[in-house]
């Protein structure tokens, strides 16, 4: 069995996410098949097949939602190691072709959001990154070549 491990907040926010489908969501896809089976013939009601599909991708999200939380495990953040990259570190490098500074949180591949700065732990740039302390240089291959980014600072 393999853990997927990740932060409290993330393993709230995947909750709620369950939480709005199974309540929310799915009742109303329901309704919307009922209405639609009320129109009489099904073989050619857009709106019942429509629905049923949408029923369908609404318990596929379902399914895989709970699998995710049924093997997660929220990560005690204060039994980490802050000297080196792990999950859940906030990583500050420097990109050492063109000095830009980037800023990244290491996440688990359900909390990445490259939007509010998380990195999947299985991204290229964090598997370079990971056990590596402030002041190691890295290099990094990803689809436009090789990326050689210093780590800066490492926060939890």
């Amino acid at each position: 069995m393999t853990f997927e491990y990740m932060s409290q907040e993330g393993y709230d926010k995947l909750v709620a996410e369950l939480r709005q489908l199974e309540s929310v969501e799915l009742p109303q896809v329901r309704e919307a098949i009922a209405e639609a089976r009320d129109k009489g013939d099904l073989s050619e009601n857009f709106e019942y097949h429509a629905a049923k599909r949408e029923q369908a991708r609404l318990l596929g999200r379902i399914r895989f939602k709970q699998r995710v939380l049924a093997h997660a495990r929220v990560i005690d953040t204060s039994r980490l190691d802050g000297d080196s990259v792990q999950l859940l570190s906030r990583v500050e490098m420097t990109n050492l072709a063109n000095n830009s500074k980037m800023t990244y949180t290491i996440a688990s591949p359900h909390e990445a959001d490259i939007r509010e700065g998380k990195i999947s732990i299985k991204s290229p740039i964090a598997q370079a990154m990971l056990n590596k302390k402030a002041g190691d240089v890295v290099e990094v291959h990803v689809p436009a070549g090789v990326l050689r980014l210093r780590i800066d600072r490492i926060e939890r």
